[in-house]
């Protein structure tokens, strides 16, 4: 009965909350970096993938729903905070981190070996059968190549890694693969992301699809798009994941959520990842 109680009242103060929440349309902005390499312009609005039809006509990058001060971190990569923790990441890259020496340079000569995979993350291993995310595959190399003992999934070494492979990608059009293989995986991600957890009785829907564009507080609700993923997130002060942003909001709804990695988080990346079709992956991105 208690527990009933408290449930109700936590679910009475959100319904307060959501309708008390103001309207805060994206904004008319577009995203474009120069680089020694040239002008890349990103996608931040397109048509949904066509498995949204009936809940989203358009998508939007997080980008759009950040203030003008922010968004125009991410403009100039002299001014994104984001790239301390990329050049950390090459450093890495090329240090000699293995029991003998090994680095990543040495398998896989520059990270720009790398181009074109944060792209289509996760997706299932031909020869494991299992889904991967990004967290995997380095973690592969780390023990199996390095003799070394894994890196926790949100550690700042796997960010910094995260960070490296990511900008490889920066421009390129996110185009996750949800059929054949990954069919199962991304029918269970899907479950997650509608399912109600917590107290709160709170789905990722309920934000990012019913509510997105809406202020709650002080946050302005996004898609929850993920292409900007590793982003250096101003509140904290540092770089976050898509697993560890998972975490973080299951816990907001006052549940007990899942690990970082889990099977569960690892489903719902690849359903969330499959929602940004179209977008543009924008390497280290500037959130709130």
């Amino acid at each position: 009965m208690q527990q009933r109680k408290v449930t109700w009242l936590a679910a009475t103060a959100l319904g307060l909350a959501l309708t008390g929440m103001a309207m805060a349309d994206p904004a008319e902005d577009t995203l474009s970096v120069e680089t020694d390499d040239g002008t890349i312009d990103f996608v931040t609005q397109t048509a949904a993938p066509e498995f949204l039809k009936g809940h989203l006509d358009t998508i939007y990058s997080g980008w759009l729903f950040r203030e003008d001060e922010t968004r125009a971190l991410q403009k100039d990569d002299f001014d994104n905070p984001a790239m301390v923790f990329y050049d950390r990441g090459v450093d890495r890259w090329n240090a000699t981190i293995g029991k003998n020496g090994e680095s990543c340079a040495g398998c896989h000569q520059g990270p720009e070996s790398m181009a074109g995979l944060r792209a289509v993350m996760p997706r299932v291993d031909e020869k494991s059968g299992k889904l991967m995310i990004m967290e995997d595959y380095i973690n592969n190399c780390v023990t199996e190549r390095m003799g070394l003992e894994k890196w926790g999934t949100t550690s700042n070494e796997m960010k910094d890694m995260l960070s490296v492979i990511s900008m490889q990608s920066r421009g390129e059009i996110v185009n996750v693969k949800i059929d054949g293989a990954a069919a199962p995986f991304w029918e269970k991600g899907k479950e997650i992301y509608y399912t109600r957890y917590g107290q709160l009785e709170m789905s990722c829907a309920n934000c990012h699809e019913d509510h997105y564009g809406q202020m709650i507080r002080a946050d302005h609700l996004s898609q929850g798009q993920i292409n900007g993923f590793p982003t250096y997130r101003l509140k904290d002060a540092g770089m976050v994941s898509a697993q560890q942003r998972f975490v973080g909001c299951v816990r907001d709804t006052r549940a007990e959520t899942f690990k970082a990695g889990s099977d569960e988080f690892k489903a719902l990346e690849l359903y969330v990842a499959s929602r940004g079709n179209g977008l543009s992956v924008e390497g280290v991105s500037v959130r709130h």
